[in-house]
């Protein structure tokens, strides 16, 4: 009689999973108790590196992306309901501050590092790099590791910050333009509607989406071996658990917050 449950297999999923989420929270907590080493200048040169190419590069396109979600929101909500200034101010408030802006930018975070860190990881433990980081001494979750994890997560929160400054900006501007309203009418009514809670969260969730791409990258970029195709599978496991985590823990942020 065939099996419609393969219960082998799924115990066989639970405990990787398990293994999977102990490593994760293992190398947390491994860069946390190094934290103080950023004081060493070349930990400090690989942090300075990360955060040009995670956050620096990607502020052009986001400042793209910003606009373009302002204009879709505001046009958009004009052509349903018509010119309503409080309505589209709490409209790009919830769209924009509370959901779209740090998923999008986590998501767009994702596509740019997730799969070089693991590629570039995998490919360093391929050629032996890191047993000669070792062999020299060197601590190779403090050289490698810490400033990766910290210069993400802190690269989630600025271009997330950023891209919501440039979203609700761009917004109010086409809407005075579009409507013949005052800029600063528009920017009070934002303002009024903003509440101090809302940035908090903001901001917390994109530290948390940092934090969750930085660990996953990493770790399964360490995992490589000895093959050169285990590269590939390293990077394409990390961006899938990257996402997969993001929203599940947008998911949850959201219903403790908001709800």
């Amino acid at each position: 009689m065939k099996k419609f449950i393969d219960i082998e297999l799924i115990g066989r999923s639970t405990i990787n999973s398990i293994l999977q989420m102990w490593g994760y929270f293992s190398m947390l907590k491994d860069t946390i108790i190094h934290i103080p080493s950023l004081r060493i200048t070349p930990v400090r040169t690989v942090l300075y590196k990360q955060l040009y190419f995670t956050g620096l590069q990607s502020l052009s396109k986001l400042a793209i992306i910003g606009l373009l979600i302002g204009v879709v929101i505001i046009t958009q909500v004009s052509n349903i309901v018509g010119y309503n200034a409080v309505l589209i101010g709490k409209i790009l408030i919830w769209v924009v501050i509370r959901e779209l802006g740090p998923l999008l930018c986590a998501m767009i975070i994702i596509a740019r590092s997730s799969p070089a860190i693991a590629s570039e990881l995998g490919a360093m433990k391929i050629n032996n790099e890191i047993n000669f980081l070792k062999t020299m001494g060197i601590n190779a979750d403090i050289y490698l590791i810490l400033p990766r994890i910290i210069g993400i997560s802190l690269s989630v929160m600025i271009v997330t910050l950023y891209f919501q400054i440039i979203s609700m900006f761009g917004a109010l501007a086409l809407s005075s333009f579009l409507f013949h309203t005052p800029l600063f009418q528009n920017f009070t009514i934002i303002t009024t509607s903003l509440h101090l809670y809302e940035i908090i969260v903001s901001s917390f969730k994109s530290l948390t989406f940092g934090i969750i791409i930085s660990i996953i990258s990493c770790y399964h970029g360490m995992l490589v071996q000895s093959s050169i195709t285990e590269i590939p599978q390293a990077a394409s496991i990390a961006v899938t658990q990257s996402l997969f985590y993001i929203f599940l823990i947008d998911g949850i942020i959201t219903l403790i917050t908001f709800l």
